[in-house]
């Protein structure tokens, strides 16, 4: 496992990318569906097909991914049909807003986005173990059946503009996709835009958007409509949210690879009504709810996040401070397997449920399928002070719902299973 965990929180922006180098799994057993049996799978323009598997790093050379949620999208220059691109390895990320990908991925031309000045617009979109810089450039985007018209995309890692000081200063540079470990990423989290107000002139700026003259990057506003946005808001319909759907997985087990979807629309087609789910409404800030974990309350640091491969919690407060693992020190080791009980908790609307999961010892699922080259695990875990992220074992088996704020669904912004 040559690369460590990193999670993007800084400001508004809530984006999971964990990856692992090494497949990690026990079992070997083969691809699940993505349905129990004798339930239809979803269909329609809105469903778009997603895949956990070793995604773009294995078959680049680069060793699997690890629980990651890949699929594809096609993206078109502005206003054209035929100069368009079909680019996969893209990963879901429901902790993030927008689409950024790899200018290594990318081969059609996309429109610049500039200042008033003509000079052009980049992002430093900051994540704890480094930033992705690239410019803001704006293409007609097709997921599935749907389409976002001149959405606002981050590309990463262009050579121009050149990234500034200020920027390689908030840490090592993700660009590549040996470093990004995906060709993108799609943010369809509960927020509109990836910064939101903070960003917007009057805001508190948190140095994300650069205006690049030729003297050099400097930090500016951008206003909302112009800033990296959740390609959902900008579709003509089933525009208020998502839907994740995995089959489940055992505990403690793991597989090659899981098939899903992502349904667009909360409540706007035959296929995707909340029926049963309970609401837990999240704050229109940052996007969280409330964790209570072995008599800690974290308040409104929890969150869903499909970005992340693994639970990701305080060591201290569950007892498995010291068991991280020697080679992996970002994942634990408990020996024997830990069973802990969790409850969550709405913000906005005081719902509350709990939640039952084991971590089991990563090492293990090393160690016993080097050659499986398994790309799913549940019972991976590992330290994160002062949050509770509900990273990929969480989402196996539950439908989880994302409603974004300022659209359609009613109760906005939260999450539901």
């Amino acid at each position: 496992m040559s690369q460590s965990p990193f999670r993007a929180f800084m400001a508004l922006l809530s984006c999971a990318l964990l990856l692992s180098a090494v497949g990690c799994s026990s079992s070997g057993s083969s691809p699940s569906s993505p349905s129990s049996p004798g339930t239809p799978a979803p269909t329609g323009a809105n469903v778009l097909a997603i895949s956990v598997n070793t995604g773009p790093t294995e078959t680049a050379g680069l060793g699997p991914y690890t629980n990651g949620a890949f699929t594809s999208v096609t993206v078109c220059t502005p206003g054209s049909t035929t100069q368009c691109q079909t680019i996969g390895g893209i990963l879901v990320d429901s902790g993030s807003e927008g689409l950024r990908i790899l200018s290594s991925a990318l081969s059609v031309t996309l429109t610049q986005q500039n200042d008033s000045s003509g000079n052009p617009i980049a992002e430093c979109a900051p994540f704890a173990s480094g930033v992705t810089w690239g410019p803001v450039q704006t293409g007609d985007v097709e997921i599935a059946g749907e389409t976002a018209a001149s959405l606002p995309i981050q590309v990463i890692g262009a050579a121009s503009p050149p990234m500034p000081v200020a920027c390689a200063d908030e840490g090592s540079t993700v660009d590549s996709l040996d470093t990004l470990g995906a060709n993108g990423i799609l943010g369809i989290g509960v927020l509109p835009y990836d910064c939101n107000s903070a960003c917007a002139p009057g805001g508190t700026n948190p140095d994300w958007y650069y205006t690049c003259p030729s003297a050099g990057c400097q930090v500016t506003t951008e206003a909302l409509s112009a800033q990296v946005t959740n390609p959902i808001v900008l579709f003509t319909t089933d525009n208020n949210g998502s839907i994740i759907e995995l089959p489940s997985v055992p505990a403690a087990t793991a597989e090659v690879s899981l098939n899903g979807y992502l349904v667009f629309g909360i409540g706007t087609e035959s296929n995707n009504a909340l029926g049963s789910a309970t609401i837990y409404g999240v704050d229109s800030v940052y996007g969280n709810f409330t964790t209570i974990f072995e008599d800690t309350s974290f308040t409104d640091s929890g969150f869903l996040d499909l970005g992340s491969n693994a639970l990701y919690f305080d060591p201290v407060s569950s007892g498995l401070a010291g068991t991280e693992c020697e080679d992996a020190p970002y994942w634990y080791c408990p020996s024997p397997n830990a069973t802990f009980t969790a409850e969550n908790e709405g913000v906005t609307n005081g719902n509350s449920g709990t939640v039952s999961f084991t971590v089991v010892d990563a090492d293990s699922f090393i160690d016993n399928s080097e050659d499986d080259n398994d790309a799913v695990m549940n019972g991976l875990a590992g330290p994160f002070t002062g949050m509770f992220d509900w990273g990929m074992p969480f989402f196996f088996g539950v439908n989880v719902y994302t409603a974004i704020a300022g659209q359609s669904a009613a109760g906005a912004p939260y999450v539901a299973y």
